[in-house]
């Protein structure tokens, strides 16, 4: 049998991965959660400020920024490549930012990011994330990988759970439905200004040429304050990336990641018992479902839901 040449079998590849919507690097490599930049100088707040204008630099809109926790500012930006992406996807509004962790601990500042291919493939999305993978480390560093013991591929990503039982990307929470796309987002934006459920508005994303508006949510609901998470699940280097919360509006639907998965998939290697484990937050996706869904609904937190 002839050996296939090495140029033969890239173009194969290659050609498999656009197929998939996939870029080729991650068909073979890899990945974990977050990316850990380049060591800011400054305190906490110099540090934030240069690592916006960093990103602002390198063509990000910076859309919101809070702090989850003391100690940390999280940025969240996109850009027109991203809002593209989503667009293509089914769903691809939770996918239409990138975070960014400013957090101060013993001294030491540290910036640290979602890492954009990771997240591509977790939430199943379309097309070649390679120009804002480049952009972001361009912009802020590219020091390691970090979040999870080992790295997870893109085919097992796109099918991730954490363990039986446990949810898929497409095993969304259904918060509530209306009659419009605009009657929906209204909805939204009314429930965020009354503070429904403690949560607050940290940003709003509309999708060019698409009935899809994502939100990000800041919650301060019982276990499922991000404070507490943070707090449960605290780890040498931060995860604090993996806040806020989204709320995505698709058509006249308004939906929410289940929280188990939108934790699992920032946590992989978390334990299921002990001390910073799931069951140290047992109650913090249900807490999590209740909290958006007095947003989505505009009423009180309603634990029946």
């Amino acid at each position: 049998m002839q050996q296939q040449s090495k140029t033969g079998l890239f173009a194969k590849m290659a050609a498999g991965a656009a197929f998939m919507g996939l870029p080729l690097s991650a068909m073979a490599a890899a990945m974990m959660p977050f990316i850990m930049g380049s060591t800011p100088s400054g305190d906490l707040s110099a540090a934030t400020s240069s690592t916006e204008s960093a990103l602002s630099s390198a063509g990000f809109e910076v859309v919101g920024k809070y702090s989850p926790i003391d100690g940390t500012n999280v940025i969240v930006v996109t850009n027109d490549a991203l809002k593209s992406l989503a667009g293509n996807s089914k769903n691809g509004g939770f996918g239409a930012m990138q975070r960014v962790a400013v957090t101060s601990d013993a001294g030491t500042v540290q910036v640290s990011y979602t890492n954009p291919e990771y997240h591509f493939n977790a939430y199943r999305m379309k097309g070649d994330i390679t120009g804002v993978q480049t952009a972001m480390e361009k912009a802020l560093g590219n020091i390691k990988q970090f979040g999870a013991k080992k790295g997870i591929e893109a085919d097992d990503l796109r099918e991730y759970h954490y363990m039986f039982a446990m949810p898929y990307f497409d095993d969304e929470d259904e918060l509530a439905e209306y009659g419009s796309y605009a009657e929906a987002v209204k909805a939204v934006e009314v429930g965020l200004a009354a503070n429904r459920g403690g949560a607050q508005k940290v940003y709003r994303i509309d999708i060019p040429g698409k009935e899809m508006t994502v939100f990000g949510v800041a919650l301060k609901y019982k276990d499922a304050a991000d404070g507490n998470i943070a707090q449960k699940l605290k780890k040498e280097t931060s995860h604090n990336a993996h806040f806020p919360y989204e709320i995505l509006v698709s058509g006249d639907e308004v939906m929410a990641l289940n929280g188990k998965f939108r934790i699992a998939i920032n946590w992989p290697s978390l334990s299921m018992t002990g001390d910073g484990s799931f069951m140290s937050i047992m109650s913090a996706p249900d807490h999590i479902t209740a909290a958006l869904t007095a947003v989505a609904k505009n009423k009180e937190v309603s634990m029946a839901e």
